[in-house]
């Protein structure tokens, strides 16, 4: 087993593990640590803790220090310097014309290297907009594209439900989303109802699919006929979130009575239960929707 700490950079950014040596290092300290892309600072978040060496990417980075009032100062002067830089990049991109939307700045804390951030739906060839900036900021400069769902993160706003986006406030990383979930959850294809603001598939559709996928197991599919404590009787409609379906049950002179039962109370006599979704369903579903946006949709996991 080995002691370590988990420090994390931005907010809901992702946690990494350093090991905090002799130092005694308490959970929300600022802490000063050496990373592959020089010295950082960030924030611890996970106080020291025992972990196996499986759990692990060897060989682990040290905490060199906690954060001193001197440290903290650096640090608030590079996030102004990031502000300046944003400008100066995005007249850059103007002046070489690229067809590129720059979407953040970070300043190591040593300042050795310049990183800026931008989106782009194909390759960009910014090797003059490099050299540019480098005259400018005289150190290494460093362009990194990337996606939809990264851009939402960085610069935030309201989801669809209207609270702050999940990814930007507490998702240190991104869980595989799939339509798939959507379709077993029982949500409309429609890509507007399930898409967030980067315009792929919710984040959220992970987070009860496992529960989901647990009820359809002991869930009868409608038509077929269960063992009920009203006698046998055939399902017509069921409900994952109520845990319950809603059954036929044929009574005195030939008439019939409809119910809602719990899945706990029955036992299934012919038929089958609902289980996982076969992904030719989905695809019948699909052709009734607007089948190139969900297409779209589908290739993403």
């Amino acid at each position: 087993m080995i002691t370590v700490v988990g420090v994390r950079f931005k907010k809901a950014g992702k946690i990494y593990y350093f090991d905090p040596g002799e130092l005694h290092v308490e959970k929300w300290e600022d802490v000063i640590v050496e990373t592959v892309r020089g010295i950082e600072f960030g924030q611890c978040v996970i106080a020291p803790k025992e972990v196996d060496e499986s759990e692990i990417v060897m060989p682990l980075k040290k905490v060199i220090r906690i954060a001193t009032e001197e440290d903290k100062k650096i640090h608030i002067e590079n996030k102004q310097k990031e502000e300046e830089a944003f400008k100066i990049c995005q007249e850059k991109i103007q002046h070489h014309n690229l067809i590129m939307k720059l979407i953040d700045v970070e300043y190591t804390f040593d300042n050795n290297k310049v990183i800026f951030y931008f989106t782009a739906d194909g390759r960009v060839d910014f090797r003059e907009l490099v050299k540019d900036l480098a005259s400018v900021f005289r150190t290494r400069i460093e362009l990194r594209q990337i996606g939809v769902r990264d851009e939402a993160k960085m610069i935030g706003g309201i989801g669809p439900c209207g609270r702050a986006m999940c990814c930007s406030t507490f998702l240190g990383d991104f869980a595989p989303v799939s339509i798939k979930m959507a379709k077993e959850q029982n949500l409309s294809l429609n890509p507007t109802k399930i898409s967030g603001i980067c315009g792929r598939l919710m984040c959220c559709l992970n987070y009860e699919q496992k529960a989901y996928e647990e009820i359809r197991k002991r869930l009868p599919k409608v038509g077929s006929i269960v063992e009920t404590p009203y006698g046998n009787a055939e399902v017509i409609s069921n409900s994952a979130i109520k845990e319950s379906i809603k059954v036929k049950i044929k009574i005195e002179d030939g008439e019939e009575t409809i119910k809602n039962i719990s899945i706990d109370d029955i036992k299934l006599v012919s038929g089958s239960f609902e289980d996982s979704i076969n992904e030719e369903d989905i695809k019948i579903d699909i052709e009734d929707e607007d089948t190139d946006i969900v297409n779209e949709l589908l290739k993403e996991d």
